[in-house]
């Protein structure tokens, strides 16, 4: 009864929904069974799927170049430092910076367990 939500996660992580939830709750029961594997593979899916859906989105904005709303932000972003000169996000929306910083720590406990 309890793998149920589990296995539902698993399929929307196969799926590559752009929901943090199943990551997470996977994330969490990797965690606590001590399977660091599965859980990089997991943070590793939803780093590319969030990467891939925040890329998607940029593109779809740079297509409407010409518009006013698109130059006042494009502005804003740069003067607020979210952009570098070029144009390019600096900032990485949530949930990226939280399961970035979980992938190191994953990936340093599977370099102790090996050594």
């Amino acid at each position: 009864m309890a793998d149920e939500p589990i296995e539902e996660y698993k399929q929307q992580v196969e799926k590559g929904v752009i929901d943090a939830l199943p990551y997470d709750r996977l994330m969490v029961y990797y965690r606590k069974e001590k399977d660091f594997q599965s859980e990089l593979k997991v943070i590793k899916k939803g780093i590319s799927t969030f990467k891939k859906h925040f890329a998607d989105l940029q593109k779809a904005s740079v297509k409407k170049k010409k518009s006013k709303v698109h130059e006042l932000s494009r502005l804003f972003s740069k003067t607020t430092g979210l952009t570098d000169k070029k144009g390019n996000e600096i900032y990485l929306p949530a949930p990226l910076p939280k399961w970035i910083k979980r992938q190191t720590t994953v990936e340093q406990k599977l370099k102790k367990k090996k050594s």
